[in-house]
């Protein structure tokens, strides 16, 4: 089997156009047989260099024979020149092809992908509704007050979930975006006067609900560690990204300080990127993404790395449809599983309709799919109506 051209998209995302942009791929085979991957560069600054980097590295891989995805990996991971420089758009790159040739692997072996990593470890995964400032299903934000923090966790719960996760730092009390500057350095004191006025509100309505506190890199060390402090009085489950990933002494430090488990790795890229942060027990909960972290195939070497050092996995999932499916094969097959990501934007149809099959969890949980490869592809609507495309047909050789 051979690999004969690959097509290149950027999705367009419907009613979140000009939030996210999916970046997916198939790559196609001389025996019939494709599979589709993505880039984890949706949103913020990047889907067009995305969408070129997957496009470059395309060219490598024309010609060559899919099962050998080890091989491949290790050629455009040091073939390429910038490869071992790292960075999000160069494992984005790698990890939209990656996935797309895991999925062609398990359909011409006709198994989940979660067979080729070892079989499966539990047959359902426990879920967390993600990201509840911004909305949650039916129920759309952003949101400001104590209250309609209580109302939306209540919503979340009635749809079967037992864990959530919040920003309590992007919006103030009238749901009005606060700049990064006013939560760093000697902050005001109004901010984390209101961060624990909506813990507060939540933990007293719902003491056993488990909670997940978001803050997307948006404190420095001084303000983390006060909101970290409120997360062991209100009991949190883990308090992710509370500083930012690019000096990890920052990380340790504020792991002496708080007793809350920290979480992170969206931002963090292959497992050269992780040891750093495993080796001095920074991170409890590692949060890599499948479509940014070098695929499935460094994904599997990372959850088995933070294994060694007794940390546990929730594959990062806020992309689209080919993210969440290629996180629950690995989540299903790894014995450190912590809990799977449910993103506010993956209960949104403009997102569900870019693939073949609906995938939503049931009361919190979800039911590991058993169909060959992936389980999930890009439907016809998808491609049909993409904002980009790109065919590459001709081999070019990754070398330095």
């Amino acid at each position: 089997m051979k690999i004969t051209k690959v097509d290149v998209w950027v999705l367009d995302a419907g009613e979140q156009r000009g939030s996210r942009y999916p970046i997916c791929c198939r790559v196609y085979t001389d025996e019939g047989i494709y599979g589709d991957g993505e880039a984890g560069v949706a949103y913020g600054t990047g889907y067009r260099a995305a969408f070129g980097m997957v496009v470059d590295m395309a060219h490598h891989i024309i010609g060559k024979d899919p099962m050998n995805t080890e091989a491949m990996w290790e050629e455009i991971f040091k073939g390429t020149f910038w490869g071992q420089g790292g960075g999000v758009i160069v494992f984005a790159g790698m990890s939209a092809l990656d996935i797309a040739l895991m999925d062609i692997k398990g359909k011409a072996l006709g198994v989940p992908i979660y067979q080729l990593l070892g079989g499966k470890c539990r047959d359902e995964l426990r879920c967390y509704a993600s990201q509840l400032q911004f909305g949650w299903t039916t129920k759309i934000g952003p949101w400001g007050s104590d209250q309609e923090y209580v109302e939306i966790v209540r919503h979340a719960i009635s749809e079967g979930y037992d864990a959530v996760k919040l920003d309590f730092t992007t919006y103030d009390e009238d749901a009005k975006w606060v700049p990064h500057l006013m939560k760093e350095g000697f902050a005001d004191r109004k901010i984390f006067y209101r961060v624990e006025r909506r813990m507060a509100a939540i933990r007293e309505e719902f003491p056993d609900v488990d909670i997940i506190v978001e803050n997307h890199c948006q404190t420095d060390l001084n303000s983390a560690i006060r909101i970290g402090q409120l997360c062991d009085k209100y009991d949190m489950m883990a308090y992710e990204e509370p500083v930012t990933m690019l000096n990890p002494e920052m990380m340790h430090e504020l792991r002496q300080r708080v007793r809350t488990p920290l979480a992170a790795g969206e931002r963090i890229y292959s497992r050269w990127g992780y040891y750093n942060f495993l080796k001095d027990n920074s991170v409890q909960l590692i949060q890599p993404d499948a479509c940014n972290c070098g695929g499935i195939t460094e994904l599997k070497k990372i959850a088995d790395m933070a294994h060694i050092f007794d940390a546990r996995v929730q594959v990062h999932v806020a992309g689209g449809v080919i993210t969440n499916a290629a996180s629950l094969q690995l989540e299903a097959a790894i014995p450190n599983f912590g809990i799977h990501e449910h993103h506010f934007r993956t209960t949104q149809d403009c997102i569900n309709v870019l693939g073949k099959y609906d995938m939503q969890p049931v009361n919190g949980k979800y039911i590991v799919p058993d169909r060959p490869g992936l389980g999930q592809e890009l439907s016809d609507f998808a491609i049909k109506t993409a904002l980009m495309y790109a065919e590459v047909e001709t081999y070019l050789p990754a070398k330095q």
